[in-house]
């Protein structure tokens, strides 16, 4: 949103300089110089995220010899502390409905916005010109001070009056406070946003007389929209099956942080939901997102189930690149076209179904979980055809490549250290670094600090000071914590790196359009375990293949001089690695069988491992029982999420009978509906139905007729009488109506 003041590190200068900041080649802004001679710039409004070029001019813009980079982020990942923020911001968005009313207020750290005096003022955002076309635009707008060269207290409240006919257009925005010095409007000056929120406290006297008659016309002339734009849906990817599903494939969803299971699940738009995530992507031709939503039992929620459904997104949350025109405005885009028209149809007015309509949930019966693969300890693999080895050499090797997309992934192994100190014969993994096609490169490494992983972006460390997410170029970057990183890079590919014990542990995780794609020491993704050791020339060792074969196999891989994608900052780094070969032919390393434990030892290990053998041999090679532990850990949380991404058949929803409901809304194989009619109608049709191995249902949906069923009569009939004298006459009239039955030609 622009209008945040920083330092540009390693430049100082006199205090009569004239400072102009210039982003993107073409967007300047007045920076200054305070009195230590640090040189500040203002970030600009950008209408797109991710980093974003930038130069310095310190003789008033006759050169540009400083360059830097600046990340610019979604509203919602910005800090709460840059931030002003709406009191009960609900109350914000519903006023002026129902039962809202009264004063509405706010408030900012005042040491965020160093200023005497601040004006408030309204800011409105739309999209203009013919949709999908070259003309498209987006663009705020100053619209009106709320209150002018008031005290900068850090508190604000007032009583909302409605908008002027001029500004009644703009329904979406957010209020900007800034120094009163400045002019009104004034473009990009240091300031604190608010988030961006619907206009409900704006908007003009029809809506506060009769708010729902207005939404409910506001709700009409979205849907006259929506069908006059094209068809998005079909380009969106199918929601993962499960909740298991959908938290594992971490390469292509991400946690929608409105509703978080690991934060409370606090679901304000998906009640009964616990979880929902996004699509990290969005769709390659229109920017669409897909959003998918799952209850406490892992089912997912559709809309033509529930108004609590997951809906897809004309506009991705996030935006898509080359960003700043629509749809692909990064949060704002998605405020026009999915989530206000909720507001209209769902919030102010009582026509969910018609926004549900054109917003369908995207079932999952095409849905094809990501393959996995893993390296960690000593370091183990299971590569993604399920096939187990260890081999620890000492040096650089490549993962995976997949010339698909030009994947690379790559490793640097190190030996251990034993509890005294001195070098194991066994090694782990110390950096993993990540490239597709020419996106940016970014390393994983550990830290100097014990149990701290360092990230790198094009050989430069990276802070995470103030941001955990980064969109990159051909990838998008989560820190969740300071011991694990997330990278999902275009192709859907994920890679999640952490530590594990005294190294790292990587998993990779590969959507299927990677099948035959594949080599490395992950191995071939084709199904067959039997070609996973295959060496550069082709040739494929077997499976049954020796720890010193399979030693041979790994220095195969070692990643050529020309190809490294690791960084050799230090003198440590350029000694033993990059003027070294990238696979040491003298490390002799410790092989599976060779390890003698002591007897001591040896019954605390089988207690600790049991028959896990990759803890086994680490608490072997190295002595400890504690990294024994991590790579036990690690090997189960592989387990835990190559279980959780098994392939799960799915018969699509099944429909209840119209005047009649269905008593679930899981549709994975195995499961039965059982149907039921309303009072007054009769079943006609089978009473359940059964989602089959082959992905059909075992029955369609039964019809409900107009009449009582039987079993209604039945009931009304012996209500009253004794089970005696029910079952008697039972009998009676079971009797009657096959004479019945058989003097109408019927058979009984």
């Amino acid at each position: 949103m622009g209008g945040k003041d920083f330092v540009v590190q390693k430049l100082n200068s006199s205090t009569d300089s004239v400072v102009i900041c210039r982003f993107k080649e073409s967007i300047q802004t007045r920076g200054h110089i305070d009195s230590s001679g640090q040189v500040h710039c203002v970030s600009p409004l950008l209408y797109e995220s991710g980093r974003i070029p930038f130069t310095v001019s310190l003789d008033n813009g006759r050169s540009f010899p400083h360059a830097g980079t600046w990340l610019a982020v979604h509203p919602n990942k910005v800090s709460e502390t840059e931030k002003s923020h709406l009191v009960n911001e609900t109350r914000w968005q519903y006023y002026g409905t129902e039962g809202t009313t009264g004063n509405l207020s706010l408030t900012w750290d005042t040491s965020a916005l160093p200023a005497q005096a601040v004006t408030i003022e309204l800011w409105g955002y739309e999209e203009m010109g013919r949709p999908y076309s070259g003309e498209w635009t987006a663009k705020w707008s100053y619209l009106y001070p709320l209150a002018s060269n008031i005290s900068n207290s850090g508190f604000f409240t007032f009583t909302p009056e409605p908008a002027s006919p001029k500004h009644q257009e703009w329904k979406v925005g957010a209020l900007r406070i800034t120094d009163s010095r400045n002019y009104p409007g004034q473009k990009d000056v240091q300031a604190l946003w608010t988030n961006d929120h619907a206009l409900a406290w704006h908007l003009g006297s029809d809506f506060r007389e009769d708010p729902v008659a207005w939404a409910l016309a506001q709700c009409g002339a979205w849907e006259q929209l929506e069908d006059q734009l094209p068809d998005f849906l079909e380009e969106l990817p199918d929601c993962p099956c499960t909740l298991a599903q959908a938290r594992a494939d971490s390469g292509r969803f991400h946690t929608d942080y409105g509703c978080d299971i690991e934060q409370g699940s606090v679901c304000t738009y998906h009640p009964g939901a616990v979880h929902c995530v996004r699509s990290v992507q969005a769709s390659p031709r229109y920017g669409a997102g897909q959003q998918c939503c799952y209850t406490a039992d892992g089912t997912q929620l559709l809309t033509a189930d529930s108004s609590s459904g997951s809906t897809p997104d004309r506009g991705h949350d996030w935006g898509a690149p080359p960003f700043r025109t629509p749809p692909r405005v990064p949060g704002m885009s998605h405020w026009l076209y999915d989530v206000l028209s909720f507001y209209y149809c769902c919030l102010w007015a009582p026509a969910c179904p018609r926004y549900m309509q054109r917003r369908p949930s995207n079932d999952c019966r095409t849905y094809r979980p990501p393959r996995l693969a893993s390296a960690f300890g000593d370091p183990h693999f299971i590569t993604f055809d399920g096939t187990k080895f260890t081999f620890n050499g000492r040096g650089e090797y490549v993962l995976l490549e997949a010339a698909l997309t030009d994947l690379r992934v790559q490793a640097r192994a190190q030996p251990g250290l034993t509890p005294n100190g001195t070098q194991t014969r066994g090694t782990g993994l110390t950096a993993v670094a990540v490239q597709e096609d020419d996106s940016d490169v970014v390393e994983v490494r550990l830290a100097h600090r014990a149990g701290a992983l360092e990230v790198l972006l094009n050989q430069e460390v990276l802070s995470f000071a103030e941001q955990s997410w980064m969109d990159l170029k051909g990838m998008f970057l989560s820190v969740a914590a300071q011991d694990r990183v997330s990278v999902m890079l275009a192709s859907g590919a994920g890679l999640e790196v952490g530590i594990q014990g005294p190294f790292l542990s990587v998993s990779v995780l590969l959507p299927e359009k990677f099948l035959t794609h594949t080599r490395g020491l992950l191995g071939t993704l084709n199904s067959d375990p039997t070609d996973d050791f295959t060496l550069r020339s082709g040739q494929v060792l077997p499976s049954s293949a020796s720890p010193r074969d399979l030693f041979q196999y790994g220095a195969d891989w070692a990643v050529h001089n020309a190809s490294s994608l690791l960084t050799y900052d230090s003198w440590f780094l350029r000694r033993n690695f990059l003027y070294q070969p990238r696979h040491d032919p003298t490390f002799e390393p410790l092989f599976p069988g060779e390890a003698a434990l002591s007897p001591s030892l040896a019954l605390e290990a089988a207690e600790l491992c049991g028959d896990d053998p990759f803890c086994n041999f680490d608490v072997a090679a190295t002595g400890n029982l504690s990294t024994g532990n991590a790579t036990r850990a690690a090997h189960l949380l592989h387990q835990h999420r190559a279980q959780s991404l098994q392939p799960v058949v799915s018969c699509g929803r099944l429909a209840a009978p119209l005047n009649g409901h269905k008593d679930s809304i899981r549709y994975l194989v195995g499961s039965t509906l059982h149907f039921h009619c309303h009072s007054g109608y009769s079943l006609v049709g089978a009473d359940t139905s059964t989602c089959q191995a082959d992905g059909t249902w075992s029955t369609p949906t039964p019809e409900c007729q107009p009449g009582r069923s039987y079993a209604v009569l039945l009931g009304i009939i012996f209500g009253g009488l004794s089970v005696v004298a029910a079952v008697a006459l039972a009998y009676v009239l079971l009797r009657r109506w096959r004479g019945s039955m058989h003097s109408w030609g019927s058979q009984p």
